[in-house]
């Protein structure tokens, strides 16, 4: 063993299996009960941004919008308390962006602005839905079959129970938060599995690694010793990217709000879950020494390919001639 401290992270893992095991089962329930707050990007429907010269009541301004007769209207801030984004699950028409300013303006003694109105369709939404699940299946089967090819099965059974694991967990957050969905927080998603996929395959080369060069060690041990060799490395990437999330988070306004939240959850989860998912699976698959170990090359055996005596005639016979 090298002469630093090794930290006994293993030492937690059954907690560490439970935990998961609770948080991933709250999602799949909270999916199946709550499911996705999908956002207009896959509903359809209309989007308008007014801006008001004093902060309004949101709820003053969704009962003007249900007395004008738009029913089941969003009313959010967006940016500052001054700003108010209305998000309406029907398109109407072209004006509908002008029939809701005037609904608002006929209640408001300031002038309200109308900063944008925009139609967005529901096809981009049944395209997701229809061809989302067999593009997410095909990229586990191709991560499971590179990981395996480059490391060894089971590495690659754990690799991919770890990025189940991270998506799970941040649409479950989602779901049960009901926080909206949309576009932006399915770009973090895949942010996210890449994110948690290279932080898995960094540990998984230096578990292999060490299975070769610690011969006497217990397979705990090797992959303890793994996880504090790699944890310096880990914990700096996830530390510099959660300072970026945070900016964005706090001055990157409304329009990446999702996306950042996402990311953030992501990048929480998928450092947990590569040292004690992935390397979790390991030990319940029975990771061992025999996996990993590269077998010798055969030896050429002295004298093989000769008759007995044969090569050292023919060395004599060379001594005689002159």
């Amino acid at each position: 063993m090298s002469d630093m401290k090794i930290i006994n992270f293993m030492a937690l893992r059954k907690m560490a299996g439970a935990l998961s095991i609770v948080l991933v089962l709250s999602a799949i329930v909270s999916l199946a009960v709550n499911q996705l707050q999908f956002g207009l990007d896959f509903t359809g429907g209309t989007l308008i941004e007014v801006g008001y010269e004093q902060p309004p009541s949101l709820v003053d301004v969704r009962v003007q919008l249900e007395t004008a007769g738009f029913d089941g209207a969003v009313v959010q801030n967006f940016g500052s308390e001054k700003d108010v984004l209305v998000r309406l699950s029907q398109t109407f028409n072209d004006k509908v962006g002008e029939q809701v300013l005037a609904a608002l303006q006929s209640a408001s003694s300031t002038p309200i602005e109308l900063r944008r109105s925009e139609y967005v369709g529901g096809q981009v939404g049944e395209e997701l839905t229809e061809q989302g699940g067999l593009g997410m299946l095909l990229a586990l089967a191709i991560v499971m079959i590179y990981v395996a090819l480059r490391f060894q099965i089971k590495f690659s059974v754990g690799a991919v129970v770890a990025l189940i694991h991270d998506v799970l967990i941040v649409l479950g957050i989602f779901s049960i938060f009901k926080l909206d969905f949309d576009l932006t927080v399915l770009a973090a998603i895949l942010a996210v599995i890449g994110y948690s996929l290279n932080d898995t395959i960094v540990v998984s080369d230096r578990i292999r690694e060490n299975f070769r060069k610690l011969r006497k060690a217990t397979s705990v041990e090797v992959i303890n010793e793994s996880l504090t060799q790699t944890l310096g490395r880990t914990l700096v990437t996830s530390i510099t990217t959660l300072l970026v999330l945070m900016a964005l988070l706090v001055f990157g306004g409304e329009l990446i709000h999702g996306f950042a939240l996402a990311l953030t959850i992501g990048v929480l989860v998928g450092t947990y879950s590569s040292i004690y998912v992935a390397a979790n699976v390991l030990l319940m698959l029975g990771i061992s020494h025999e996996d990993l170990i590269i077998p010798p090359k055969e030896e050429v055996i002295e004298g093989e390919g000769f008759e007995e005596g044969e090569g050292f005639e023919q060395d004599e016979e060379d001594l005689e001639r002159p």
